[in-house]
């Protein structure tokens, strides 16, 4: 798959709201104005769901807003497994694939792909290229605290200036720590164009908030006009 340059187009934040296990923190991404929501397969996390849950999820959510099923490292059979089960958009794959394992994918399941690449200093980019050429959208994320069980949904971030500057030739998601409070700030020092959060709108691990769901799409959506007045 030949790697196709990404335009930047005068377009609104992109938000996707990732780890959704209830109808209530469904409904309102959506009505809050999310361009996708994160249905998560991992079993480490607090967010996996069962497939009665994720069936019922994806029932809710398909044909209103973008829906992406995040896997962590997936066998073919756990991924056919996921595509039966909810019909995705999008894979989000959050391990350690490598470009060539992402290629196979991509060509097996004729899915999008978005490919989240773990960030804490600027060598960390050299490794952006390869899955440049064969996803068909990255996610920056925070590299996961050392002995942790899941590559993702820590709340931590990382300096988000080693973004400022820098183009790819993929649409790009900024993640890692993201909350109402500072998401404006990250997409202004970052340039995103598209933000991911999860933890950041919790209550606790894996409990979703309405309001704070509803309250950070708000503030993501904003930024577009602060990042214009600052530029």
């Amino acid at each position: 798959m030949a790697a196709r340059a990404h335009k930047a187009r005068p377009m609104g934040i992109q938000v996707k709201i990732c780890g959704i296990n209830s109808l209530e923190a469904a409904d309102a991404a959506i009505r809050g104005g999310a361009d996708f929501v994160g249905l998560n397969f991992h079993a480490a996390s607090p967010r996996f769901l069962k497939p009665d849950l994720a069936r019922l999820l994806a029932e809710r959510t398909r044909g209103r807003i973008q829906l992406v099923a995040l896997l962590c490292d997936p066998t073919d059979d756990a991924i056919a497994e996921t595509v039966r089960l909810v019909r995705p958009d999008m894979l989000q794959l959050h391990g350690n694939e490598p470009p060539e394992r992402v290629a196979a994918i991509r060509s097996r399941f004729g899915i999008e792909i978005l490919k989240a690449v773990a960030i804490a200093d600027s060598s960390d980019f050299l490794r952006v290229p390869a899955y440049e050429a064969v996803a068909d959208r990255l996610l920056f994320d925070a590299k996961a605290p050392e002995r942790a069980t899941r590559p993702g949904g820590h709340g931590s971030a990382f300096d988000w200036q080693l973004l400022r500057g820098r183009t790819f030739s993929r649409p790009w998601l900024l993640a890692g720590g993201l909350t109402p409070e500072n998401v404006e700030r990250a997409i202004v020092t970052s340039g995103a164009s598209a933000v991911d959060a999860s933890s950041g709108v919790e209550t606790s691990p894996g409990i979703k908030s309405a309001a704070l769901i509803a309250e950070f799409t708000a503030n993501a959506k904003a930024a577009q006009f602060a990042r214009e007045t600052r530029a």
